[in-house]
């Protein structure tokens, strides 16, 4: 199924043309997706550090999990509505675009990954535990590959 029409539709929408032919928009957006993109590492990455006994230590695995999860859904939630302006404005760009097609499918895994598999360790009870640590560095590992693929977007054609 080719989608280059959909990706043609979503340039020509009003919001594509809007951010496009803007002067600050792009750029407004971006940097409300940057500062969710932080946030949202933030507080995967401060919980993945704690499963990984790299600080925090007094508190439990559950209670910085349960702290931080309000701040990731609200990043989660901005990111996607900024991601889909930014998105709307080059659509066909990001057609011919590996790097974007890597991060949305990196985008994609981590976000089943992070609510499924890494939820279920980060409140299980118990803290450390080898498996506890690989279910925190494949996380660290899928939020990289979305942040490092989309600045990757940017210096590609």
């Amino acid at each position: 199924m080719d989608l280059l029409p959909l990706f043609q539709w979503c340039e020509e929408s009003g919001l594509g043309r809007t951010v496009r032919e803007s002067v600050w928009a792009f750029a407004v957006i971006e940097s409300v997706h940057l500062l969710a993109l932080a946030t949202m590492g933030g507080a995967v990455l401060l919980v993945d550090m704690r499963m990984l006994n790299l600080g925090m230590r007094q508190r439990p695995v559950a209670e910085l999990a349960a702290e931080a999860q309000p701040f990731q859904n609200a990043a989660l939630i901005v990111l996607i509505i900024s991601g889909l302006g930014l998105f709307t404005s080059e659509a066909v760009k990001c057609y011919y675009s590996v790097p974007f097609s890597v991060k949305m499918a990196a985008l994609f895994v981590a976000i089943i990954y992070t609510y499924t598999i890494r939820r279920r360790f980060a409140y299980s009870g118990g803290d450390g535990g080898t498996t506890r640590m690989a279910v925190a560095l494949v996380s660290v590992a899928l939020w990289f590959t979305v942040a490092a693929s989309g600045r990757w977007i940017g210096f590609s054609g």
